[in-house]
């Protein structure tokens, strides 16, 4: 993959109006040659993040926009992150092509950076609140006037006390509703300017006019002024919009999460013998390096010296180490545990099994990203509605004689009436009250259409290590082990990098190591104790073959460790236990009509044993990446909606090609990317928990929709028919906003 990936979901959310990055930040007249990703055959791919993306009704737009560009192949928008991937004959067109071309369609075009990516998206949030915190303050302080003018006698308020007080309202509105309205005016302007309807032009429209008629009546002295429901509109639209934008920020960038896993340095033996400490970059397929114990390997390769320990578990879901020796392949992005390893290299900064994972995690999200939400799609229907309908009203009044003046007036009335306030609060009201709930099961949402998606889940598949077990291995036989045995081994355990005898360290924590203490790679450790040779390691580096035979029946998906004492012998078996509250979890789940399955990259063994505590039929160990992809492809053949449920690097495309996806917050930082949500602690119950609040809130956010199509459909037609004032339709208009809000406080709590 190019190094011009752009992961662009941090530079604008959906209905984001952020700043541009800096132009000093870019260079003039780019070359964008230098971020097309040659695919042979003629064939030519460019990664590219726009501005402009607002909903799905923007991705037909651009994918037959660039389509029609004479050689261009393929072209796909993955709304998720902002992001357009594009295919082309390199004999039939160019990047500068695609790039014009989706600049005519109203969209900019440029390379990502990370940097600019954060810095833009705190920039985002910064500027929503203070949008908000200006509404806010304009809409109290407003309200406070209204509430001045009409707590006394309306009979006693004089012409000019009325007029003061409008004055005064307008002194505030009208700066506030130019200042925290720009999200939506500048949404609206890019949506017009490019031929295109958006959310954002009823909501500016019935704004402007809302504002533009109050100053009117407070030019002519009239009775009423409407800037209370202008200022009361883009608050509660802002406070939506603003949660929103939190939700679909992810815990941080793919790339800057996948960057974090590989090492960024590879230690480099020289054409001379020297060694070398070397950016990863300057490693090439052929070259030696070494890895020393406790270190990530950097470097996919071919052991060519040494015997080792390798931790894969956040490679492969394998919790046992692999023994390693020469000949033995390795991988970047696993751990080095015991001895020192030479390592000829098959491939570096390119071609890893981590670009492999970043691949298909790149494939998965873009075959989900066509999901539309329901705002999506209750917003394409509406926005053009609005605006017939009010053109329509105009236009029959002045053809049944009317003047223009108050034929204007009720056409702005259909329009502050129908002003999309419930409808751009139904699907946001429930969707902040839903996290909170979430929040307080400790569920974090990380994407804004994750609860439609779970409210539409009926197959969970589990992930087993770390997933439906606790992340740390422990010791399984611990209360049946002495004290002295147990502190004996555990001050062994303390000089060593293994997993297995971090189990039994976390035992006993306060032993402390003997002096003499000596690793002895691929074995284990040794030193003095009273005067006596002690042993923590492999069943035969202690002489305990017998022994760990005994315990391997009693434990058959454990992991062994053996302890020797002088004549004494005593194998631990570790094991990740499962989580407190998992079988009870999936046995709600299972009651609650959810199929259920296991796919790990763990041994069939282990995960049988799960299963089988579990009472899950359904379940496969030893896959990698792309065979949980094809397990999941398969259920979805067949119309199922998968949740994935995974925390392991190689659960992270599947995570992304599920329907929707959690990982727990012990997860590597690549797959909480992945996931629409994390969860934290030990307990299995909150992914329960999550269900059941999406699947209420996602009827509340049906309900809420229905409730703004009825309040339409009532207050619509005697608005055209000029039966209603444009203050009672700001009245009428605030009160189904609180009535969709109040609906919304039903998502606290839910049961499967």
């Amino acid at each position: 993959m190019s190094q011009a990936v752009l992961v662009a979901d941090a530079l604008h959310p959906a209905t984001a109006d952020a700043p541009l990055p800096d132009a000093a930040a870019v260079p003039p007249a780019t070359d964008l040659s230098l971020f097309v990703e040659p695919l042979g055959d003629g064939m030519a791919r460019l990664d590219l993040a726009v501005d402009g993306i607002t909903c799905a009704a923007c991705m037909p737009v651009i994918e037959q926009g660039l389509k029609a560009i004479p050689g261009v192949v393929a072209a796909r928008v993955n709304l998720t992150n902002r992001r357009v991937a594009v295919e082309w004959r390199q004999d039939r067109t160019d990047a500068e092509t695609v790039v014009k071309r989706l600049d005519r369609l109203g969209f900019r075009a440029f390379p990502f950076d990370p940097k600019a990516a954060e810095s833009a998206e705190a920039a985002e949030a910064r500027f929503l609140m203070k949008c908000l915190g200006v509404a806010g303050f304009a809409m109290m302080n407003i309200m406070l006037l209204s509430v001045s003018v009409w707590s006394g006698n309306v009979s006693d308020i004089t012409q000019e006390q009325r007029d003061f007080f409008h004055w005064l309202s307008a002194l505030i509105a009208v700066p506030s509703v130019a200042y925290a309205g720009r999200p939506f005016f500048r949404s609206a302007r890019t949506a017009l300017a490019a031929g295109q309807l958006n959310m954002d032009v009823p909501i500016s429209l019935g704004v402007l006019l809302a504002v533009g008629l109050s100053l009117a009546e407070t030019w002519n002295h009239g009775t009423h002024a409407y800037f209370d429901s202008a200022v009361m509109l883009l608050f509660f639209l802002l406070t939506g919009r603003y949660c929103e934008q939190l939700m679909r920020r992810k815990t941080s960038s793919v790339a800057a999460n996948l960057a974090a896993l590989k090492a960024e340095t590879a230690l480099k033996v020289m054409t001379d013998g020297a060694l070398r400490q070397v950016p990863i970059a300057a490693v090439a397929a052929g070259d030696i390096v070494l890895v020393r114990p406790g270190e990530r390997i950097a470097v996919d390769g071919v052991i060519t010296a040494g015997t080792s320990a390798i931790d894969q578990s956040l490679v492969t879901g394998e919790t046992l180490p692999q023994t390693v020796a020469p000949g033995d392949p390795v991988f970047a992005g696993t751990t080095n545990l015991s001895g020192m390893l030479r390592v000829t290299v098959r491939a570096a900064a390119r071609g890893t099994l981590l670009d492999e994972v970043e691949r298909l995690i790149e494939t998965a999200a873009q075959s989900r990203s066509a999901y539309r939400r329901l705002a999506d799609r209750a917003s394409a229907l509406y926005s053009p509605v609005v605006h017939v309908t009010a053109i329509a009203t105009f236009a029959g009044w002045l053809a049944f004689g009317l003047a223009w003046q108050p034929a204007l007036v009720i056409a702005i009335t259909v329009l502050i009436i129908t002003c999309p306030c419930a409808l751009g609060l139904a699907i946001p009201a429930v969707q902040v009250v839903a996290s909170g709930a979430l929040f307080r099961t400790n569920v974090l949402l990380q994407s804004g259409d994750a609860l439609e998606r779970l409210a539409e889940v009926d197959t969970i598949v589990f992930d087993k290590t770390g997933t439906l077990t606790l992340p740390v291995p422990a010791i399984a036989d611990a209360g049946s082990v002495s004290e002295q045995v147990l502190g004996r081994a555990a001050a062994l355990a303390q000089g060593s990098h293994h997993p297995l005898a971090r189990a039994v360290a976390a035992a006993a924590p306060h032993a402390a190591p003997p002096a003499d203490l000596e690793e002895v790679p691929g074995q284990g450790v040794r030193a003095l104790i009273d005067g006596v040779e002690a042993r923590l390691g492999s069943s035969v580096f202690c002489g305990a073959e017998a022994e760990a035979a005994a315990v391997a029946a009693r434990y058959p998906d454990a992991s062994l460790i053996a302890f020797a004492h002088g004549d004494l012998r005593h194998v631990f078996a570790v094991r990740q236990a499962l989580r407190p509250d998992a079988v009870a979890v999936v046995a709600a789940l299972r009651r609650a009509g959810f199929e259920l399955a296991i796919y790990s990259g763990d041994r069939v063994e282990a995960v049988e044993t799960v299963a089988r505590e579990l009472g899950i039929t359904a379940f496969e160990g030893g896959l990698k990446p792309a065979g949980k992809i094809n397990r999941i492809a398969a259920l979805k053949s067949v119309g199922a909606r998968v949740l994935m449920v995974g925390d392991g690097l190689n659960d992270a495309p599947a995570l992304a090609s599920a329907h929707v996806s959690i990982s727990p917050i012990t997860a590597v930082h690549l797959t909480q990317a992945a996931a629409d949500a994390v969860f934290l602690g030990d307990r299995l119950a909150p992914v329960a928990a999550t269900l059941a609040i999406a699947r209420k809130a996602r009827r509340l956010m049906t309900e809420n929709l229905w409730l703004a199509v009825v309040y339409n459909a009532v207050a619509v037609p005697i608005a055209i028919a000029g039966l209603v004032t444009p203050l009672i339709a700001a009245l009428a208009m605030s009160g189904s906003s609180v009535i969709v809000t109040a609906n919304a406080l039903r998502a606290r709590s839910a049961r499967l």
